[in-house]
């Protein structure tokens, strides 16, 4: 159910506590979400059913990863030339989407991909690309245990991404169980996004993470209970911060899913703001989940979202290939 009382700064929240039984609540849940991705992009989710206990232990042992010095992490950087950013990196590129020139980011990353874990790429499957695609993920030693509940998180989104994969068939009018054929082998990220203090003043026009879109089908991030931070541009073209519900997600759609729903749902411009002076010495960490659907995915306009009227505006595309062409672009832009 929608919770109408409790919008996060504009952006809809879902309840989606009873669900999982209960198919006319998946459908009105299914509408529910298609209303709030054609009017913003973003919804916010509560009664998802992820553990606190576990959301707390990744939180905290990325913590440690992060606030080791910096020779610790740079034992596990991604390696240099590599097309697929696995392990530690700094951010020397700014993420604005729009063309415009700003300066970096102020971020570091941990970055993993669910194909660099041993036996789940197959070389048939990704042919010429397995090289690049399948690179091993890069896992630190220190702090102990961070690769097991790494995993263990990454599990559990996997988990909530196929329910909500489900919801959103519904709330495009298709069958429940449509993007599972899609999904059920797919190669998806999950990068670890760590703000450190800004002892120093940010330059004009420099952010924690500037303007950008997310590029695959939906992105889970954690809210915590930061007062400042994630901001979305609305339809009307303003900034609005999300404001944080304890223990929520925030849920937004990217780019492909734009180009499989014709336009019908539109990936939101975003950005992470610096925070007020009096928080400068505040560092935080984001840790979202970039869903990516099979590398050889077709991804063509859903039957449900094209007539006669409404021809499809995008051609078709693989994930791989979409995968290849966003990395492109990013890397002509840095």
């Amino acid at each position: 159910m929608t919770i109408e009382n409790q919008a996060a700064g504009g952006v809809p929240v879902v309840d989606l506590s009873g669900c999982a039984d209960d198919l006319a609540a998946r459908q009105r849940l299914g509408r529910a979400i298609d209303t709030a991705f054609q009017q913003s992009g973003f919804m916010v989710i509560v009664g998802h059913g992820v553990s606190p206990d576990l959301v707390s232990r990744m939180y905290a042992t990325t913590a440690e990863f992060f606030l080791q010095p910096d020779e610790e992490k740079l034992k596990y950087r991604s390696p240099v030339g590599a097309a697929t950013r696995r392990g530690f990196s700094r951010n020397n590129y700014s993420a604005a989407s729009r063309g415009e020139e700003t300066p970096p980011d102020l971020c570091e990353f941990f970055t993993m991909n669910r194909l660099g874990e041993p036996g789940i790429a197959h070389r048939e499957v990704l042919g010429a690309q397995f090289d690049q695609v399948a690179a091993p993920n890069v896992w630190p030693t220190t702090p102990a245990g961070f690769s097991a509940v790494w995993l263990e998180y990454f599990a559990a989104m996997e988990r909530l991404s196929q329910l909500l994969m489900r919801l959103f068939a519904l709330g495009l009018d298709l069958n429940e169980n449509y993007f599972d054929r899609f999904i059920d082998d797919h190669f998806t990220y999950m990068i670890a996004n760590f703000y450190p203090p800004q002892l120093e003043a940010p330059a004009p026009g420099q952010f924690r993470r500037g303007a950008h879109s997310d590029w695959g089908t939906l992105t889970i991030l954690y809210q915590d209970d930061n007062p400042t931070g994630l901001e979305v541009l609305n339809r009307a073209g303003s900034w609005t911060p999300v404001a944080p519900i304890p223990g929520s997600f925030v849920i937004n759609i990217g780019d492909l899913m734009g180009v499989w729903t014709n336009d019908r749902w539109v990936s939101t411009l975003h950005r992470v703001v610096n925070p007020p002076r009096q928080r400068a010495s505040d560092y935080r960490i984001s840790i979202p989940f970039f869903h990516q659907p099979n590398f050889n995915a077709l991804i063509e306009c859903l039957p449900s979202c094209t007539s006669a009227d409404n021809p499809p505006r995008h051609p078709s595309v693989t994930s791989g290939e979409w995968v290849e062409l966003m990395i492109r672009r990013a890397s002509a832009a840095a």
